[in-house]
């Protein structure tokens, strides 16, 4: 939620740097409130608050975890058959699955903690990727 704060920022010194003269700056300040406005509000609505119909709602994993499958909310299946990797963050609250799907190209997806129905579907499908 620090976007909200960033943009409001940068969009203040943005036009501070205008009035002071100093187009350029002023410039590059608002295209770095732009590109945050555009990559926070995708973040949100995609994986917070589920909005977006690309948003994923449900896994099946196959037990050596090299194959996912990701229903989106759209009601499509994307199949991740090659190079699947799986990332996790250091506070253990959200993970990130790579990967390629049938047609070769790289889709990425983020899902929370609060997106499982309990905290133990959570750690069995991250020591699932951990052990393959």
């Amino acid at each position: 939620m620090l976007y909200i704060p960033t943009v409001v920022a940068l969009f203040g010194l943005s036009a501070s740097f205008w009035f002071q003269k100093n187009p350029y700056l002023s410039y590059l300040l608002l295209f770095l409130g732009s590109f945050f406005t555009l990559a926070g509000t995708n973040r949100i609505l995609k994986t917070r608050l589920m909005i977006l119909p690309t948003s994923p709602v449900s896994l099946e994993v196959n037990n050596a975890g090299n194959q996912v499958g990701i229903k989106l909310k759209n009601g499509k299946t994307v199949e991740l058959i090659k190079q699947v990797k799986f990332f996790r963050d250091l506070s253990g609250k959200s993970i990130g699955l790579s990967g390629l799907d049938g047609t070769g190209r790289l889709q990425q997806y983020v899902l929370h903690k609060g997106q499982f129905l309990t905290e133990k579907d959570y750690e069995s499908l991250t020591k699932l990727f951990i052990k393959s």
